[in-house]
């Protein structure tokens, strides 16, 4: 169906804050998880590299699901696409929280990540067919806030949580507010849209979850594993994923000639799609490994905990949730470019700075810092979601959503897996040729955040030529295959 002209009707407005706040229950319980790692391995008994499996196949089945939202937003009525999802995660986070051992929770957390998976893109998709394209820009600041504040409030939720309680009491924590938004939306919530009859295409199913979940999985261990490329742990599935992605492809443009692919390639005939989606790509290597960096200096170099961390990097992310829905409406006004440009610089030049950090950098700077890079993500994250989705038709909302929320977790796990190899790797040769290990451990931190740095500036460039592209209309053929021409400049 198109957009509607008009402003937004207040059950339109009610289905778009069901969703924000669905989906900023599942995206709070993603970094969650993060501090608790170390208690967890006491409590079950489990070595770390046991432990990390809990957020590696949380990520894999991320990887693994959301290439078929796609299909699944356009099968399934908007209902029991939410059902579907809330309860995976509810049912996910009560089974976490009664897990007697390591295997139970494990399974929940895939359960959870099920559910995860589901909800952005179809946010994400609803909000594209019920907004208007001059509003999209301050709607989109609202899942901003969701996508920047959930993560940010995660630590320092659970860091408080663990200094009292058990482990089970984070996720006793969210249990009810799931089920709370899961029976609100069950009362609520109404269809948008109307589902399509389409088939599951059977072969593209099991080639998309060996494809990009090879991939996550090989990169998230790549870092981790000795011997990086030429272990075959690392090289088989990175070969197998590789392999089976690109059969993937080829299979959905193939598909994609008879009008039902699993994940619809023709959104890159977009430039914007396509320029957004590799801005965005870029942008989430180098601030995911960037994610990860911080945090281990904090707590391996200065001697921070789990809640001093969380705590200090708290206020960057309530910076970006209380700056989005600004930028929102600023990009409804001006466009991308004036926005995403200063962003990526600002992004770009604090992870030079925190290139030169070492033990003695006091807290304010640190903290100086990671509030400017949050202000560089406030201004970047909103104008290129809405750039890269809004001039798609709306038969490619929910593929071009599903392909954009894949490729981040992709890009996210390869900036993880860069940045603390080339790190691990530069302290390991210094301290092997005699370098202080706290020495060590700093310059290999100053070479993994100048890498991220240096792919920031790629992000600088491509945003030199994002704009604002127009929504086409599109209508369907007869067949019901959609006309896709090219938008025009």
């Amino acid at each position: 169906m198109s957009p509607p002209a008009e402003p937004l009707a207040p059950r339109d407005r009610a289905v778009i804050v069901i969703l924000l706040i669905a989906s900023f229950v599942v995206i709070l319980n993603e970094t969650i998880m993060n501090v608790a790692l170390p208690r967890l391995m006491a409590d079950l008994g489990i070595t770390a590299s046991t432990a990390q499996w809990l957020s590696t196949a949380f990520m894999l089945t991320m990887a693994v699901v959301i290439p078929v939202t796609g299909f699944l937003l356009q099968r399934l009525s908007t209902r029991a696409v939410f059902l579907t999802a809330m309860t995976l995660f509810s049912a996910g986070t009560l089974l976490a929280a009664i897990s007697p051992d390591f295997v139970p929770l494990l399974l929940a957390r895939v359960v959870q990540a099920s559910g995860t998976a589901i909800m952005l893109p179809l946010l994400i998709t609803t909000v594209l067919t019920l907004v208007p394209e001059r509003m999209r820009g301050a709607v989109m600041g609202q899942i901003s806030i969701v996508i920047s504040v959930a993560p940010a409030v995660g630590p320092t939720i659970s860091g408080l949580i663990l200094q009292a309680l058990s482990w089970r009491f984070m996720f006793l924590f969210v249990l009810p507010i799931a089920l709370a938004a899961l029976v609100y939306g069950t009362r609520t919530l109404r269809n948008v849209g109307t589902p399509q009859r389409l088939a599951l295409d059977v072969i593209s199913v099991p080639l998309s979850a060996l494809g990009f979940g090879g991939l996550v999985y090989a990169l998230s261990r790549f870092g981790e594993t000795p011997g990086g490329l030429g272990n075959p742990a690392v090289s088989v599935p990175l070969l197998v994923g590789g392999v089976s992605l690109a059969a993937f492809l080829w299979r959905q443009v193939v598909l994609g000639r008879r009008g039902a692919p699993l994940l619809d390639l023709r959104a890159f005939r977009f430039p914007m799609f396509t320029l957004g989606v590799g801005l965005m790509v870029i942008a989430m290597m180098a601030l995911f490994g960037g994610a990860i960096l911080l945090p281990l200096y904090l707590q391996n170099l200065r001697g921070l905990n789990t809640l001093q961390t969380g705590l200090l990097l708290l206020p960057g992310g309530l910076l970006m949730g209380l700056l989005a829905p600004w930028v929102g409406r600023l990009y409804d006004r001006v466009g991308p470019r004036p926005l995403v440009l200063p962003g990526t610089l600002l992004m770009a030049l604090v992870l030079f700075g925190l290139g030169r950090i070492d033990t003695s950098t006091s807290v304010w700077t640190l903290l100086g810092l990671h509030l400017t890079l949050s202000v560089g993500l406030a201004l970047l994250f909103t104008p290129v979601f809405t750039s890269a989705l809004g001039p798609l038709p709306p038969q490619l909302y929910s593929h071009g959503s599903a392909i954009l929320s894949t490729l981040q977790q992709v890009a996210g796990a390869a900036g993880t897996a860069l940045l603390v190899t080339l790190m691990a790797g530069r302290a390991g040769r210094l301290v092997q040729e005699g370098t202080a290990p706290t020495l060590a451990q700093v310059e290999g931190l100053h070479l993994a955040f100048g890498v991220s740095a240096a792919i920031a500036v790629l992000a600088v460039l491509l945003a030199l030529f994002l704009k604002r592209a127009p929504q086409p209309q599109h209508a369907p053929e007869p067949d019901g295959e959609a006309v896709l021409a090219q938008p025009g400049d």
